[in-house]
């Protein structure tokens, strides 16, 4: 026992100096760096770090006295990753039975363990669309990510959801004597959102997560899903978040609940299984990014709930897979969120892959990830980019990503802030 603890503390040890404060200067050399701005690839590639930001990148790097020379070899340097939709506190298994059986301190310690996963992926920043009622959890984690005391990405955070009574997520399969509680915050007029609101932004919410539709279904070919809220109590939600420097983001997988959320100047309609032309038209008009999640629609296709689902989870991703190359074809602007967390955290380069699959050619795919995922995180200037001043978060892939996108699952190097996390 005393021989196991030796070597639990020394091997904190090591990772606790894999992850100490950057060394001034860096250089990294690759075969290959990607500007994701010009959509080319640059070779050989540099990039010079000193601290926490990047001072050059290209061909060719200044070399400082004492730099310390990082030589990645026959691979790919680029920004590091983006999901703009996962759930830190979901792992695979019985979505619904987690919040029941798992405490939430139980479930902070999984979502600091999928923090780490998804980071050593690739993914130095990701949005968490609700912690799936654990309430402001994942402001302890965030903080603690910021504070270097554990390895993750950065985050923006939501808090639970927001939901009506009888709505998406309020646990309607269970018996209603037992009072289990929802997934989510309950809301059900805009006096009672704007009160929800006030709470998780004192609590330490980045941005609000509204489910907006649900539950789905499939009739003639053509999506069917309830909506939650008006346009009127979205808007208002919208002005809340506005005020404190916030934004709203909406779980809408079909209409009328899309085009209320477009009117309403939500900044993403995440799921988006059909959008009608209006909806459209007004995403395209306010920049408001689709965010897809093909992933999690063919995770359950093929591995569905309950065998009673099976059915209607093939249907939805069919109807998705048909629907995606129309929205990309009509102009919708994209981001990239996987909805890891049903599925294991660290294998979500799937989405990119899916997303060339299913229409986008890979440049417009890594745009939508590393310049639309900055933007939608509000980083814009900051990450998604090897520039000067911005931060350095890089990672290196076996492969160029232009040519295949699959590269991405080839994750051989992770720096994130200059701290090299992965190597």
């Amino acid at each position: 026992m005393q021989k196991s603890l030796i070597f639990l503390v020394c091997a904190w040890g090591l990772a606790a100096q894999s992850q100490s404060a950057p060394s001034p200067a860096t250089v990294l050399k690759a075969a290959r760096l990607l500007d994701v701005e010009a959509g080319r690839i640059i070779a050989p590639g540099e990039v010079l770090v000193e601290r926490d930001r990047i001072v050059e990148a290209g061909s060719s790097v200044s070399h400082p006295a004492g730099a310390q020379m990082i030589d990645l070899g026959d691979t790919t340097l680029l920004p590091g990753l983006i999901d703009a939709h996962v759930h830190l506190f979901l792992h695979p298994g019985a979505e619904d039975m987690q919040t029941i059986e798992e405490s939430v301190p139980e479930r902070t310690i999984m979502a600091t363990l999928a923090a780490r996963n998804d980071l050593l992926a690739g993914f130095t920043a990701e949005r968490d669309m609700g912690t799936e009622g654990a309430g402001s959890a994942d402001t302890a984690v965030r903080d603690a990510i910021n504070a270097g005391r554990i390895p993750g990405p950065r985050l923006r955070i939501s808090g639970n959801a927001i939901n009506i009574l009888g709505g998406h997520e309020d646990a309607i399969g269970y018996n209603p004597a037992q009072h289990v509680l929802p997934n989510a915050d309950y809301a059900n007029n805009a006096a009672e959102l704007i009160a929800v609101m006030r709470e998780q932004y004192k609590e330490g919410a980045d941005f609000t997560k509204i489910y907006q539709t649900g539950p789905d279904s499939v009739h003639d070919g053509r999506a069917w899903t309830p909506y939650q809220y008006t346009e009127e109590e979205l808007a208002r939600a919208v002005d809340e978040a506005a005020r404190v420097g916030g934004r709203v983001a909406v779980h809408a997988t079909g209409e009328p609940g899309a085009l209320f959320a477009a009117q309403a100047g939500v900044v993403s309609i995440d799921h988006a299984n059909h959008l009608d032309g209006e909806t459209i038209r007004l995403m395209r008009e306010k920049h408001i990014f689709a965010v897809p999640t093909l992933t999690i629609f063919e995770y359950f296709a093929e591995h569905p709930e309950k065998p009673e689902t099976a059915a209607l989870s093939r249907q939805l991703f069919d109807l998705k897979v048909r629907e995606f190359p129309k929205q990309v074809a009509a102009g919708v602007p994209m981001a990239v969120g996987s909805d890891v967390g049903p599925f294991p955290h660290g294998t979500q380069a799937r989405e990119l892959e899916l997303m060339v699959k299913y229409g986008m050619t890979p440049r417009a795919v890594l745009e939508a990830d590393l310049l639309n995922g900055a933007k939608l995180l509000g980083w814009e200037g900051q990450i998604g980019a090897l520039k000067p001043g911005y931060y350095a978060d890089v990672i290196a892939v076996a492969g160029n990503p232009l040519e295949d996108i699959g590269a991405l699952e080839k994750v051989v190097f992770v720096m994130k802030g200059g701290v090299v996390y992965r190597k």
